[in-house]
């Protein structure tokens, strides 16, 4: 689903936000930088935004910034979160060493994955795709994932995936505008 038509479905809330949520935007947000839309929406529930960033997986972690951007940029694609794919393509690909032609094959069809990318890139790649399609990772793909990562790293691998379901499951259904410096799907195609 792409959010460029729709009109978000609850409106973001406005500063000064709570002792709180005013706490935890600048934890995460840069000096003189509104938070994100998806936040600010977010904070309408104050609640449900603490646990949110409570279950965030961008802190440094058992896996390498770009295996971690390659599952997000994958599962946002996969659920068709424009947003939240824009979000992380524009603040962390770069970072990540993902280059132009990397960030538009995370939008690729799963039947051309195999032409697309190599090595640890497509069992990451499959790994989304599988837990996407049933929820669940087949023996052989296990296998090939279990000789290339520790125990810790495919525990975050998945729970990376299952929380940027989440993610888009909130931005695609709550039409979060997208914001107006991140990349849209078009641009990469």
């Amino acid at each position: 689903m792409t959010t460029s038509t729709a009109q978000q479905r609850i409106s973001p809330a406005l500063a000064p936000y709570g002792t709180a949520i005013d706490e935890a935007f600048a934890r995460i947000t840069p000096p003189g930088t509104e938070p994100l839309n998806l936040f600010r929406t977010m904070a309408r529930s104050p609640r449900v935004l603490q646990r949110m960033f409570a279950g965030s997986l961008l802190d440094a972690g058992a896996i390498t910034l770009r295996d971690r951007e390659l599952i997000i940029l994958r599962t946002c694609a996969r659920c068709e979160s424009e947003y939240e794919w824009g979000v992380h393509v524009k603040f962390f690909a770069s970072r990540a060493g993902l280059t132009d032609a990397d960030v538009a094959a995370t939008r690729s069809a799963p039947a051309i994955v195999t032409t697309l990318w190599h090595g640890t890139d497509l069992l990451l790649i499959r790994l989304v795709d599988a837990l996407h399609d049933s929820a669940a990772v087949p023996d052989d793909l296990w296998r090939e994932l279990d000789a290339s990562y520790t125990a810790e790293q495919l525990l975050e691998l998945i729970a990376l995936t299952g929380y940027y379901h989440t993610i888009s499951f909130l931005t695609n259904a709550l039409r979060i505008t997208p914001e107006s410096y991140a990349p849209r799907f078009a641009d990469t195609q």
